[in-house]
């Protein structure tokens, strides 16, 4: 190998090894791969918290931090969260990371497992959310919430759901059906069912008192002694 083409190769080798411990090409393989880091949040600024990656001072703004509101950024100082890098621009020097993707991620695999572990026929207890024309949302006892259709509420005919419940009302309900993540839900059939069982119910005629037992009279009336 001649001399010129060994140290074309070794400058090749240089470059990419210098290319390699850019942070900023490491940071962007993060990007590409939506790699998920574990950080510690550092410091506290307007509108967010810092965390370092690879060395380089990272951006979470509050919005992404939470799936809800951060009222008070002072709680995460210091804490271990999990994050994705969502933007990075090494001319601009900003990058910046969020961990809510994450958070939406994690909460719909909790529903989803929520979702497959109620069974249809199951009757369960809980509290009118919101009433639409259509139904009423159910909030269940297990976090979940479920729609009674309107069809579904009583046994007699109603125009809307807000003829027979109110918001905050405690109902019992039954699944019917489960679909794409989806609980229907419904009233009438626990009240056909108490309707049913009602008529199935037999009257048992009580004897008269004089027609029960033997009177001693007839126990020894062909008892000769």
């Amino acid at each position: 190998m001649s001399e010129e083409l060994l140290q074309t190769e070794t400058m090749a080798d240089l470059e990419e090894h210098f290319d390699d411990a850019n942070p900023w090409n490491i940071i962007a393989d993060y990007l590409e791969k939506k790699t998920v880091l574990p950080v510690k949040i550092e410091g506290i600024v307007n509108g967010g918290v810092i965390a370092i990656v690879e060395g380089i001072r990272g951006f979470i703004p509050a919005s992404q931090l939470s799936l809800s509101y951060v009222e008070n950024l002072e709680e995460y100082l210091l804490k271990d969260i999990e994050v994705q890098v969502i933007e990075a621009d090494q001319s601009e020097n900003r990058l910046i990371l969020s961990a809510r993707n994450l958070l939406k991620e994690q909460a719909r695999k909790e529903k989803e497992a929520l979702v497959n572990s109620v069974v249809i026929g199951s009757v369960m207890t809980g509290k009118v959310e919101t009433l639409q024309n259509y139904g009423a949302f159910i909030s269940l006892e297990n976090g979940l919430s479920g729609l009674v259709h309107v069809s579904q509420i009583s046994d007699k005919r109603i125009k809307t759901p807000a003829d027979v419940l109110e918001v905050g009302q405690e109902v019992n309900v039954k699944v019917i059906g489960i679909k794409e993540g989806k609980i229907s839900l419904s009233i009438k059939a626990l009240i056909e069912k108490e309707e049913k069982e009602e008529k199935v119910v037999e009257k048992v005629e009580i004897p008269k008192a004089e027609n029960i037992g033997t009177s001693l009279g007839d126990l020894f009336k062909n008892i000769k002694l």
